[in-house]
């Protein structure tokens, strides 16, 4: 898939911190309740660490307990692209920045209503954009 931002790896790491670059472009997860996001309650828009694509509303923010932050959905469908991830022994469905692909987390189908979704992201992957 060609995506509206393309860069080399080496681009890429010198453009991210270790722990971004490692996540966005590697599918690495930081570890549970050490991100700088996972107990964040300010208002804003999330934003992709890698790209500053417009991921998630600060509205659809909720504590899940995972350690992780965690968001009901997107801000528009199109923002992400779902993908099937085999990965570590399971399958789950990963989240990537439609704009640059960069990894984001997974989504589960443990989360509350409306949309019964759990966007578990990464802190790393994502900057906030407070209102």
């Amino acid at each position: 898939m060609s995506r509206e931002v393309e860069k080399t790896e080496q681009e890429w790491q010198a453009e991210l911190s270790p722990e971004q670059f490692q996540v966005l472009r590697r599918a690495g997860t930081e570890r549970a309740f050490s991100g700088k996001y996972w107990d964040c309650h300010d208002d804003g828009v999330y934003r992709c660490a890698g790209c500053g694509a417009k991921l998630f509303d600060a509205s659809t923010k909720f504590e899940s307990g995972t350690g992780w932050p965690s968001f009901t959905e997107p801000v528009v469908a199109d923002a992400v692209e779902l993908r099937t991830d085999r990965s570590h022994g399971m399958a789950r469905t990963e989240v990537v920045c439609r704009r640059c692909g960069g990894h984001l987390g997974h989504v589960f189908d443990d989360g509350p209503r409306p949309t019964g979704q759990r966007y578990c992201m990464s802190s790393a992957a994502l900057e906030l954009d407070a209102r």
